[in-house]
């Protein structure tokens, strides 16, 4: 399964916001808790800069 773009991720969870879903309410909640989930890996995974782990000065 492909993973989803940070795009897609924020795009998800503004539809949840819309749709008014609580987190952890029901199986909509916990899809949305999920991609919360995702969406901050994502968020942190995209922030990293890897030339800054030259050297094995950084672990993953």
């Amino acid at each position: 399964m492909k993973d989803l773009t940070l795009n897609e991720l924020e795009t998800l969870l503004a539809v949840f916001k819309k749709a008014g879903i609580e987190p952890s309410v029901g199986d909509e909640g916990e899809l949305l808790t999920r991609i919360e989930q995702a969406h901050a890996e994502r968020q942190e995974l995209e922030s990293m800069d890897f030339d800054d782990c030259l050297g094995g000065a950084c672990k993953l």
